[in-house]
């Protein structure tokens, strides 16, 4: 051991000793066997460093020639090789490098030049359409250095020796996808435009769906959306349940309607009833005239309850009325109003909960849950994390005047680590937070909410209490969503009764069906 110095092992030489003993193990199943795997993993690698660049350096589009080079270069010199650029002619690239990033030892396994080649040719053939590379030199065959073509012009390239990419159409499925997207997004910025200026000051809604979680959400959207059926979201708090509301909206017959959004938990239960159902002249103290509620508001169109469960069992009552008959009478009214109203509702509590508590009324629960949407939180969500972050730095932008254009490695690190209890709404407001103090295009700092220090003396006890409950709950969660909400399933990685199982869930206001 003493012949080794442990303290000249760097990242990058891990890497390299990492991969050439991959290489040896490779020998093993033949030489084929070894290029396929390299090929698969420069591919991947390659897709991987381009989209890094793109986000580091706001690339949108398909990359020029310049940025082309600059990335293949960086890319090959970050990892220690010696790479440069030697021409730049019509349809070719021509780049020498001196020293290989994988050392002496490259002239064991030359099959490695082809983890250039792929990486090179992957990165130009998405940009270009098309590429071929030449490796004419190579320190892999005892050349003394390498000199590689990219030849971008398949009519130019055709009597060049070397490896061919071609850029690679999306799968059938990612274009549906993206087309759905594109088709939700248009038809909520029409409606959103078409609002009073005063309305459509604010910037018009916006969904990030990159992942396959949310992905999934937005199908749901495009099956939901034409019907006439109620529709209970649920979810965490801050994951965006209005949003996909007014998706829900803006893909059905009465996009042209009204949409109305009222959180009922902010309301007052002796004044919710009026608020919802309005109220006649004269009906309570202060009544001064007749006041139309949200319901006849909303004529024609959707109204949108969130904190759905915060309603008083009176206004429950009359909620009910209205989903079964399509009327109502306005507080302190004689005359039955007609409501051509759809309704939906969101929780960030499971509901099955209150109504087993009795705070909720069975038969209105059953008439809200006739569609059930589950938005994932944040956490489950970290595809669309660069994306959001984005999307927010230019809100934040035009509303503060300010030119921050990303966030750093380090920045983007800590977001990705970080749980985000609050969710989008939460990663808004840090971020809010941190542009107002950021100076320059690039926000290098980003205060995270922690929680308290550990209480000390008597209060320990409570504090160990807390702590572990904390990782009961989150792992309860996780171990339901690899399971599916199958709880007998859970019980048996847990080590416990389906019985006990179902207690958790209750005592921590899960519900299984959001996992299913």
């Amino acid at each position: 051991m003493s012949e080794h110095d442990f303290s000249q092992i760097s990242p990058v030489f891990f890497l390299q000793t990492f991969i050439l003993e991959l290489m040896h193990a490779c020998e093993q199943e033949g030489g084929d066997y070894c290029e396929s795997l390299i090929e698969r993993i420069a591919k991947s690698a390659g897709l991987y460093f381009e989209q890094t660049y793109r986000d580091e350096y706001q690339r949108h589009g398909e990359l020029g020639n310049e940025d082309y080079i600059d990335l293949i270069l960086a890319l090959k010199n970050h990892i220690g090789g010696n790479f440069s650029l030697a021409s730049v002619q019509a349809g070719t690239i021509t780049v020498v490098n001196s020293r290989c990033p994988f050392g002496d030892g490259v002239t064991n396994f030359p099959e490695l030049c082809r983890m250039t080649s792929s990486v090179f040719g992957g990165i130009a053939a998405r940009n270009f359409g098309y590429a071929k590379v030449e490796i004419r030199q190579s320190i892999a065959k005892h050349n003394g250095g390498c000199e590689v073509c990219i030849h971008t012009r398949r009519d130019s390239a055709i009597d060049k020796p070397g490896l061919e990419y071609r850029r690679e159409d999306p799968p059938a499925d990612k274009l549906e996808m993206a087309a759905l997207h594109s088709r939700i997004e248009e038809r909520m910025r029409n409606i959103w435009w078409s609002l009073p200026k005063q309305h459509a000051a604010k910037p018009a809604p916006a969904i990030v769906a990159k992942s396959p979680a949310m992905q999934k959400v937005l199908q749901q959207v495009e099956v939901i959306a034409p019907t006439r059926a109620t529709v209970l979201i649920h979810g965490e708090t801050g994951v965006g349940k209005e949003l996909i509301a007014r998706a829900i909206h803006a893909m059905s017959e009465r996009g042209h309607k009204p949409f109305v959004a009222i959180n009922c938990g902010a309301i007052p239960e002796s004044l919710i009833e009026s608020a919802l159902f309005g109220h006649e002249k004269g009906a309570f103290t202060g009544a001064i005239e007749v006041h139309q509620g949200f319901f006849e508001r909303a004529e024609g169109g959707t109204l949108f309850l969130d904190e759905v469960d915060a309603l008083s069992p009176a206004a429950q009552t009359r909620l009910l009325r209205v989903i079964q008959e399509g009327e109502m009478e306005r507080v302190g009214g004689k005359h039955t109003l007609h409501a051509d109203v759809r309704i939906v509702s969101a929780s960030n509590r499971a509901l099955e909960q209150h109504v087993e508590q009795g705070l909720f009324r069975q038969d209105l629960f059953y008439r809200l849950n006739v569609v059930r949407l589950w938005i994932p939180p944040l956490a489950q969500r970290p595809e669309d994390l660069p994306h959001l972050v984005q999307l927010i730095l230019k809100r934040l932008n035009e509303k503060y005047s300010k030119n921050v254009q990303s966030v750093s490695r380090e920045v983007m690190g800590q977001i990705r680590a970080y749980a985000w209890p609050g969710n989008v709404r939460e990663l808004e407001n840090m971020l809010e937070r941190s542009v107002l103090f950021s100076k320059g295009s690039e926000l290098t700092r980003l205060e995270l909410d922690r929680k308290p220090a550990a209480a000390t003396g008597s209060d320990w006890n409570s504090h160990k209490l807390n702590l572990l409950n904390d990782a009961e709950q989150a792992f309860l969660k996780q171990t339901m969503q690899s399971h599916r909400g199958d709880v007998k399933q859970v019980a048996i990685t847990m080590g416990l009764t389906p019985r006990a199982v179902y207690g958790k869930l209750k005592k921590y206001g899960i519900s299984a069906s959001q996992f299913r």
